[in-house]
């Protein structure tokens, strides 16, 4: 197998597993962690539930509350990284990628398909993040207004297999998708 065949073959697999976590609620790219900057420069990390991958554009969906920590960091720098671990190919996918925050009547489609009992994730009173006197001092609003749908663009995407021997390679949408073997 060439080179570029090899490679081909490296992100064929990587977008496989992106498109399982989709579909497939017990995949491991279904739960990535998410990684921003927050406004003062410090690095934020949660998990996320991946809503969408699209090959073609170039891009995964994450659903958040628009009240979110993430919300405040990515509207002060869109830039945020996803990474996802899965122990089955032993494989770590990491994509660096810039959001875009679509609200209000731009995704009232996708708020339609969210099941009754999901839609308690978005809304909550007062705002999440906000210091509480006890764990259950707010109230979940299930709130349209507050339904956030980040689309994140794709600028690279790096893969990390850890087999015997190691290998990690790095695919670039400046470059068509092209990739380098990098070293692990």
């Amino acid at each position: 197998m060439n080179k570029q065949t090899e490679l081909a073959a490296f992100l064929d697999l990587g977008w496989q597993r992106l498109t399982r976590g989709v579909a497939d609620r017990r995949a491991a790219a279904r739960h990535p962690v998410f990684a921003t900057v927050s406004p003062k420069g410090h690095p934020e990390a949660r998990t996320v539930v991946l809503r969408g991958a699209s090959r073609s554009d170039g891009t995964v969906e994450v659903h958040t509350d628009g009240g979110s920590d993430k919300i405040t960091s990515l509207r002060a720098n869109p830039h945020a990284q996803l990474m996802v671990w899965d122990e089955k190919p032993k494989l770590q996918i990491r994509l660096s990628t810039t959001v875009t925050i679509h609200q209000g009547a731009d995704v009232a489609d996708k708020w339609r398909s969210v099941p009754d009992g999901s839609r308690m994730a978005y809304g909550a009173t007062p705002i999440p993040g906000t210091a509480i006197p006890t764990a259950n001092a707010y109230q979940k609003l299930a709130s349209h207004d507050w339904f956030a749908v980040m689309v994140c663009r794709i600028d690279s995407i790096e893969l990390m297999q850890l087999t015997d021997p190691h290998r990690r390679a790095v695919f670039s949408a400046q470059n068509d998708w092209f990739g380098e073997w990098r070293v692990p």
